[in-house]
């Protein structure tokens, strides 16, 4: 019996940790950004000394202080859309690499975007209905976040 119920446990965390997709480069989130400096509106590197899991994600941090804020609770600085680009999960309904320095605070979440060979998709997500993208990228994201 606890052989049965050890394997459900593994199984359910397995399944769980497949639910969503998230943009990993070198194996962190957010390119190895700070998600808690975001809050503060600064787009800042973390450093491997600050290291945390969630979802079985690796976060850095820039400091112990950003650590433990976001382990009081994680799911309040998750960026958005898996940590890609949030512009072209709206509108592509594509997962495409972000600019870490690069982002919104929007409705207090985490929002991501590319920028890159003249292109700079937050330009691009003001210009046009930020809240209409929103409600196209949640839709969107429901489709291919796995």
């Amino acid at each position: 019996m606890r052989t049965l119920i050890f394997l459900f446990f593994i199984a359910t965390g397995i399944i769980s940790a497949q639910e969503i997709d998230y943009n990993t480069k070198n194996g962190v989130a957010v390119a190895g950004y700070d998600v808690v400096a975001y809050f503060n509106n600064q787009a800042v590197e973390g450093n491997k000394k600050y290291t945390a899991q969630h979802d079985d994600i690796r976060y850095l941090f820039s400091s112990e202080k950003n650590k433990d804020i976001f382990l009081e609770n994680p799911e309040n600085y998750m960026p958005q859309y898996g940590g890609y680009c949030a512009y072209a999960v709206a509108v592509k309904s594509k997962k495409v690499s972000i600019d870490p320095e690069t982002f919104e605070i929007r409705d207090g979440k985490l929002y991501l975007f590319y920028n890159s060979w003249g292109t700079n998709t937050l330009e691009l997500w003001n210009a046009e209905n930020p809240n209409d993208l929103k409600r196209k990228a949640d839709n969107n994201w429901e489709k291919i976040k796995q």
